[in-house]
């Protein structure tokens, strides 16, 4: 079974609001053939600043999202049966490189540690990978990067990358946008007027704390964004909170509980 994976050409520009230096640093290592990794939590916008500097660099951008079963042959390829003869199949690794495009590991942690070796030779000044089932060579066409992501939250002893694979990459480090800027992302993504936006970040400024006290994951900008689309499509405000916010957070009675009220006391 293959990995999802998508090829995507953008003609619109992904909104991203940029939050330091970040877009420089990845056009400099895009430019300098760097491979680049981003750290950083659950729903910050790693995957949109990926899509943005894509379209911004005028690449296509392969993604593929990571997890435990994702094998080799995955990436690389197979051959697969077409009627009676058997054809080879190239894997998002192998079509990135061949289309000099952007290649996007996401949680690249998730999957099995042999498998991301085969990351390695392109990774390095070779820029090439070698295919064993079908005797090719593949250099990197030109434009071609390898991006990876990773939460750190989730790092433990068997779940982390080899520090040989680690120190192959320039890295960016991203976090939840500061107040301003994360109002920001949610009137242009949400479509919601500023007093909306500035309470659900007010919102999601009391809920991020509860990490420390049992809530398994703090509120991303994402789940804000969701809970503004359906504010702005109508949906009444705790009823949008509960369903985009609390709910997918946690199953605790308790801590569904606790955010109930702090949901209320924002949208009274």
């Amino acid at each position: 079974m293959h990995p999802p994976d998508s090829l995507l050409h953008r003609d619109g520009e992904p909104f991203y609001l940029p939050h330091g230096d970040e877009v420089e640093v990845f056009t400099q290592c895009h430019r300098q053939g760097i491979p680049v990794m981003l750290k950083g939590p659950t729903g910050c916008g790693k995957t949109r600043f990926v899509e943005h500097m894509a379209w911004r660099l005028a690449r296509p951008l392969v993604t593929v999202a990571c997890h435990d079963d994702l094998t080799a042959n995955d990436l690389l390829g197979r051959y697969l049966i077409h009627g009676d003869e058997t054809r080879w199949q190239d894997g998002p690794l192998t079509r990135a490189l061949r289309a000099g495009a952007i290649l996007y590991l996401d949680e690249v942690v998730e999957a099995r540690q042999d498998t991301t070796v085969v990351i390695h030779p392109v990774t390095d000044h070779r820029r090439t990978l070698s295919l064993e089932k079908t005797g090719e060579v593949i250099e990197a066409g030109r434009g071609f990067q390898l991006v990876i992501s990773f939460n750190p939250t989730y790092q433990h002893a068997l779940k982390d990358l080899k520090p040989s694979t680690r120190q192959r990459f320039a890295a960016l480090e991203f976090d939840f946008p500061d107040r301003e800027r994360e109002a920001a992302i949610l009137i242009a993504e949400g479509g919601v007027d500023r007093g909306c936006a500035v309470t659900l970040v007010e919102l999601a400024a009391r809920i991020r704390p509860l990490r420390d006290r049992g809530l398994p994951e703090a509120p991303s900008t994402r789940v804000l964004v969701a809970a503004a689309r359906l504010m702005a499509a109508g949906i009444p405000e705790r009823r949008a909170c509960e369903a985009a916010i609390a709910i997918p957070l946690t199953d605790d009675p308790i801590l569904l509980e606790t955010l109930g009220v702090l949901i209320a006391g924002s949208f009274p």
